[in-house]
Formats: C-alpha cells, structure tokens, sequence
C-alpha cells in the first residue's frame, strides 16, 4: 500500500487529533467486541466447549474470510492484485504460524472454557510480552525502567483479576485462562516478527496472505479432526461475516493510522482493547457477575497505566500487536 492510496482528504484527516481518536477507538472496539463475539459464534454454530475440532473449523473459516477481505479489498483500492513475490513467501509463513495458528489454535479453545471478561483482561498483557521478547530475544529493545514498571503493573492487573481472598482463583485452568496465556505470547511473539518483516515487505500484503494462510490451515485440522458447523439460522453467517471484517478493517485502519502518525501516537490507544472487552463481555454474555467490578476496574486500570507508561517512554517507540 502506498501513500498515494489515502487520497488527499483522508490523510489530512487522520493525522488529526479527532482522526487518530475516531480510527483508533474504532479499531479498539472492534478488536474488544471479538471477545464475546467468539462465544456467541459457539453457540449459534452448536460448538461445544470440548469439541476442539470444531473450534479449529470455526477459527479457519473467520480468518480465511479474514484474508479474502484483506486480499480483495486492498486490490480493489489499488486498482492492482496484492499478490506475495517469492521473497514474502517465508514471512508469510512464518507469521502465520505464530500471528494466525497458534495464537487463535490455543485462544478459541481456550475462551470456550475461560470467561470473555478473564480473557480480554489476560489478552491486554501482550503489549508488555512483546516487549520483553523484543529486548531478550529479538534484541530489538532495551529494558528501561518505566518500561520494567509498565510490565509489573501490567502483570498485575492480569494476576488480580484472578485472586480471591485465598489466593489465585480456584476457577482458573491450563485450557482456559491458561490457553488464553499461551495465546498471547503467540501473539507478541508476532509482533516482533511483524516489527522485523515489515522493514522490507508491505505489511498490509503480510497481513492479508497470513491470514489466509494461517486461516485455510486451521480450517484443515479442524476438518481433519472431524469438525462440522451447524448454523443455527441466518444470524450465525451474518456473525461469522463481522468477524471476519473484524480482523480486515480494524488491521487495514489500524496500519493506515500507522503509516501516516508516529508509532507512540496510534499504539498508546491500545489499552482500550481490554476495555472494550470487558464491558461488550459484560453486556452482551452477562458476565457482570463473574467478578467483582471494583476488581475488574482496578485491574484495567493497572494495565492502562501499564501501557501508557511504556508507550510515552521518552524517545522509545513500541510495536504493538493489533489482532484479538
């Protein structure tokens, strides 16, 4: 994609206080609302919480269509086909191996038995993953202490959010909020990747290629497994179609606001992930009870605090993971 695509009027317009505070928020809303949207899809698709199969099938179907949008809808706007050369080949691979598979292989699985609350919460601790992988294993950043403390106030909002009064809440399992966990640094470790990648390929080309990647082969193993889909009426394929434009436009909007503002002013909107998580959990599953509100509020807040710390590290800039 280049800068002649935006058109004259838009990029104006996104480099705006009120552009980048519309397109990030939209682009936060929609990546929260995947939360109780994957669970809802459980239940109009009849996808059992043990029936990993079919979780697979349900995961490759969303990010295949994923990818078509991306594919089709940037070739459209070009006017010329987004097709991969041989030398994107291997990044493509690579990425959706970890941004596509194995992050949404453990999460849809591991949501059908956490709540969408836990789940939005434990998701929004990527930012301070990848940052730790990006300093200790991509070599990429330096551990500076606000970004130290941004990570311990991070993890603790994700370690509260579990605790009773007799310690880490009994509820928590390895293939619930221990998935979900697993998941997560699936996708941080994406985000160092996509941050490596993106220097010399189009990452817009990388996003829609591995989605339909990583889409088809998720699709495979639930078939392999025995997995089916039974729509429940129209809703069902009107859900599935969201959740697929869900991954597309907020990606595609996402590295627009990118591309045309520093990294520092579009990333530090990210903490409104696991805000909008909460409440669309909340309100559309009914998940108000699962925990107290003052520990869900206190736990966003450390998070929140968390990321705007690391984010506004002065003369840093942080790659963000922007898919749920």
């Amino acid at each position: 994609m280049t800068r002649g695509t935006t058109g004259t009027g838009t990029t104006p317009f996104l480099t705006s206080t009120l552009g980048v505070l519309l397109g990030c928020l939209a682009c936060c809303a929609l990546w929260g609302s995947a939360f109780p949207c994957i669970k809802i899809g459980y239940m109009l698709f009849s996808v059992g919480s043990t029936d990993t199969a079919s979780q697979m099938l349900f995961a490759g179907t969303r990010f295949t269509l994923s990818g078509v949008m991306v594919i089709l809808g940037t070739s459209a706007a070009t006017r010329r086909p987004l097709l991969p050369s041989r030398h994107d080949w291997p990044a493509i691979l690579v990425l959706a191996l970890f941004q596509t598979f194995l992050q949404y292989f453990f999460f849809y699985q591991g949501l059908s038995k956490a709540s969408g609350v836990t789940s939005s919460i434990i998701e929004g601790s990527a930012n301070f993953i990848a940052i730790l992988f990006a300093a200790l294993l991509f070599r990429s950043e330096r551990l500076t202490g606000r970004k130290v403390l941004g990570c311990v106030l991070g993890f603790a909002g994700v370690v509260l959010i579990n605790l009773t009064s007799a310690g880490f809440n009994p509820a928590m399992r390895l293939d619930g909020e221990g998935f979900i966990l697993i998941s997560t640094c699936a996708g941080a470790m994406s985000t160092c990747l996509i941050q490596r990648f993106s220097r010399s390929h189009n990452p817009v080309l990388l996003a829609g290629w591995q989605f339909l990647v990583g889409g088809l082969v998720l699709t495979a193993t639930g078939l392999s497994g025995g997995g089916h889909l039974e729509p429940t009426g129209a809703g069902a394929w009107a859900l599935l179609a969201y959740m697929g434009f869900i991954s597309a436009a907020a990606y595609s909007l996402w590295s627009l606001l990118l591309r045309v503002n520093p990294v520092s002013r579009v990333s530090v909107f990210g903490f409104m992930n696991p805000v909008f998580g909460v409440i669309l959990s909340a309100i559309l599953l009914a998940e108000g009870a699962v925990i107290e509100p003052w520990r869900a509020v206190a736990a966003l807040a450390l998070i929140s605090v968390g990321i705007v710390i690391v984010n506004r590290a002065p003369a840093e800039k942080v790659a963000q993971n922007a898919e749920p």
